[in-house]
């Protein structure tokens, strides 16, 4: 081999991996309101789930709840995209069974109860598109303040005596959204 295709051949690699690492770090900063997922059972080693929900947990950061959230208004349940719910197997919504699927999660608040929406829509961001034709349930929940305040909204499933509940926070907000098997 020749000594000029040798040297050709080395810095062409050269080139190559410079250009691969260059283009590999290119990253978008973190989100500020991260994704996170709650599920039932939420032990990690059983992975026989009955219902998830994939949600972003905005933070309130001296922010009054009311400009983030506000009553009357169709809420994504979160931030960025809308809530995505999936039921593993078919459960009672209210007085509706819900075949099992994937479905959006929003938030109707007021006052004094927040009405949980199950919708067909898939693949939302936000609620701008909302369309009230495409749900499927429809419950409403009575909230509570409790003592302690939580910046970032935040869900929980727990179970109850004839099937689980969603508990949701933010801020001084508490709801418990009831699911029956």
């Amino acid at each position: 081999m020749k000594k000029s295709t040798f040297i050709s051949t080395i810095a062409m690699a050269l080139l190559m991996l410079i250009s691969v690492n260059t283009n590999a770090q290119d990253f978008p900063g973190l989100d500020k309101s991260p994704m996170d997922a709650a599920s039932f059972p939420n032990d990690y080693k059983d992975s026989n789930k009955l219902i998830k929900i994939i949600y972003s947990r905005p933070q309130l950061n001296n922010r009054p709840l009311e400009s983030l959230m506000p009553s009357g208004e169709v809420w994504r349940t979160g931030a960025n995209e809308a809530a995505e719910l999936t039921l593993y197997k078919s459960m009672k919504f209210g007085d509706k069974i819900v075949p099992a699927g994937t479905y959006t999660f929003y938030i109707i608040p007021s006052a004094k109860e927040w009405t949980a929406v199950i919708s067909k829509d898939l693949n939302v961001w936000g609620s701008y598109f909302y369309n009230e034709e495409n749900d499927i349930a429809r419950v409403s929940v009575p909230i509570v303040n409790a003592k302690k305040s939580m910046d970032a909204f935040s869900i929980v499933f727990e179970n109850s005596d004839n099937g689980l509940h969603m508990h949701m926070a933010w801020g001084v907000i508490r709801a418990a959204v009831p699911f029956s098997r």
